[in-house]
C-alpha cells in the first residue's frame, strides 16, 4: 500500500530550502515521479534554474521563511498558481557553528525562526486543508543530532529535536485522518549546508568517519519511499541509524566530552 497522494493535475508537492542539498534533490525525486513541485527559497536564480531542470511542472516562490510575514503569504502565493499543497516538505534549515557564549544572538534567533517556527507555521497553515480533503502528507527533514544534544551546534541539535518531537506527535494527531507525516533524520551529506554553518566537508570528514556520511540524491529516495511506506522517523543508511541509537541511548555524561572535544565549533 502506497501512502502518498496521487499525481493530479492540481495537487504539487511543496518544498521549503529547494534551492540546495537535501531540498534540491527531494524536488527532483518528486517531480521525477511526476508530481508538480512548488519550488521555496531565498535564492531565485537557483530556483529558476531547477525549475528549468525538472521534467515535471515547476513553480518557483522566492521566500525568505525565517521571516513571519513572508511565511505568511505563502498559502495566497500557492493559490494564485491554481495548485494545491498535497505533499509538504519542510526542509529549510539553518545552523551556526560555535559556542553559545560566542554565536551572534541575531543568528540564533534566526535559526529558531527557520528551524522551528516555520517549520510549526507551515504545518498549521497547509494541513487543515489536507484534513479536509482527507489526504496528504508531511515530510520534515530533522537531523542524526535530533537524538542528542549537540556541543558547539547547541540551537540547532535543539531544532531538530523539536522537528522530531513535533512530527512524532503530528503523526499520531493525523492517524485515520488520510494524512501522513513523517521526519527523515540524515547523518552527514555533502551538500553546501556544512560549508554555510562554517564546516567545510574537509573539517567535517576530520570528525566523523567516511561510512556515515550519504549522498544528498540517497537521502532523498529513501525519505519519499520511507513516507510513501508509512515510516514515522527515517534515518537513511545502517551505520546512521545504529549512530541514532547510541545517541539516543548512550549516558551523555560519557558521550557529550567526546562529541565537544571533536567538534570544529570548539575552535570558532
Amino acid at each position: 500500500m502506497t501512502l502518498l497522494p496521487p499525481v493530479s493535475e492540481t495537487g504539487a508537492v511543496l518544498v521549503t530550502g529547494a534551492s540546495s542539498g537535501i531540498g534540491e534533490q527531494i524536488a527532483r525525486e518528486f517531480a521525477g515521479r511526476g508530481y508538480p513541485v512548488v519550488l521555496v527559497a531565498r535564492r531565485a536564480d537557483k530556483l529558476t534554474a531547477l525549475a528549468q531542470s525538472l521534467d515535471s511542472r515547476a513553480y518557483v516562490l522566492p521566500v525568505d521563511l525565517a521571516d513571519p510575514a513572508q511565511r505568511a503569504t505563502l498559502p495566497d502565493q500557492v493559490a494564485a498558481l491554481g495548485v494545491t499543497v498535497e505533499i509538504l516538505v519542510n526542509n529549510a534549515g539553518m545552523s551556526n557553528l560555535g559556542p553559545v557564549a560566542r554565536v551572534s544572538v541575531s543568528d540564533e534567533l534566526r535559526l529558531i525562526e527557520l528551524d522551528v517556527a516555520a517549520v510549526v507555521d507551515l504545518s498549521a497553515r497547509f494541513v487543515p486543508a489536507m484534513v479536509a480533503r482527507g489526504r496528504g502528507a508531511v515530510l520534515n527533514v530533522a537531523s542524526v543530532g535530533a537524538f542528542g544534544p549537540v556541543p558547539f551546534q547547541a540551537s540547532y541539535g535543539a531544532a531538530k529535536a523539536f522537528v522530531l518531537s513535533y512530527t512524532e506527535a503530528l503523526r499520531e494527531e493525523l492517524r485515520d485522518s488520510g494524512v501522513t507525516a513523517a521526519v527523515v533524520c540524515p547523518g552527514p551529506v555533502r551538500t553546501e549546508f556544512g560549508a554555510t554553518a562554517g564546516i567545510p566537508d574537509e573539517e567535517a570528514e576530520k570528525m566523523l568517519p567516511p561510512f556515515l556520511w550519504e549522498q544528498a540524491d540517497a537521502v532523498a529516495r529513501t525519505a519519499i519511499d520511507g513516507l510513501d511506506k508509512g515510516r514515522g522517523v527515517i534515518v537513511p543508511g545502517v551505520p546512521n541509524r545504529a549512530a541514532a541509537l547510541l545517541y539516543r541511548y548512550a549516558p551523555h555524561r560519557l558521550l557529550l566530552p567526546l562529541l565537544g572535544r571533536s567538534h570544529p565549533g570548539r575552535r570558532t
